[in-house]
């Protein structure tokens, strides 16, 4: 029963927001390919290492980031794979890649209540996080990604 609620809730969607969430499904399975090789090898398509996008707040990349981001979260409990944070923040990066909208990456690390060391990766543009904010600030920062636009900017509606 509960399985025809979200396929309904689905149907009723607006073509748009199909459209967003079938996308962050292929992008949540793409980051989780990319999660399998080696990092040094996957670390280079994500941007600057070391340097941040700015923190400014642009309100016309708002509606499309919370978009964005709410399509992510919903999509990651639906793939077959895992879809955590390191996940989450690669997809949620590329997606907004295409959009033409900079954000930045951020890797952490911390200990556990066990003394084990653990990680996490949050996904922020502007001022808003996109990804991984849950927790985030127990986290000492060890990498960081800026995937920088510029000034060119896609003409369109923003989804693609």
């Amino acid at each position: 029963m509960m399985t025809m609620n979200k396929l309904i809730t689905f149907l009723l969607m607006s073509p748009k927001t199909k459209i967003l969430l079938l996308e962050s499904f292929l992008y949540l399975g793409w980051a989780r390919y990319l999660k399998s090789i080696p990092f040094s090898k996957v670390a280079p398509t994500l941007g600057n290492q070391m340097s941040e996008t700015t923190h400014e707040f642009t309100s016309k990349n708002k509606e499309v980031i919370f978009q964005i981001s709410s399509a992510i979260h919903i999509m990651s409990g639906y793939t077959f794979w895992e879809s955590q944070c390191l996940v989450k923040a690669i997809a949620g990066m590329k997606m907004l890649e295409k959009r033409g909208i900079e954000s930045t990456l951020y890797l952490g690390t911390t200990k556990d209540e066990n003394g084990l060391l653990i990680a996490h990766a949050w996904l922020r543009s502007g001022p808003y996080f996109v990804s991984g904010s849950e927790g985030m600030g127990k986290f000492t920062v060890v990498a960081k990604f800026a995937k920088e636009i510029g000034m060119k900017k896609l003409e369109g509606d923003n989804y693609g």
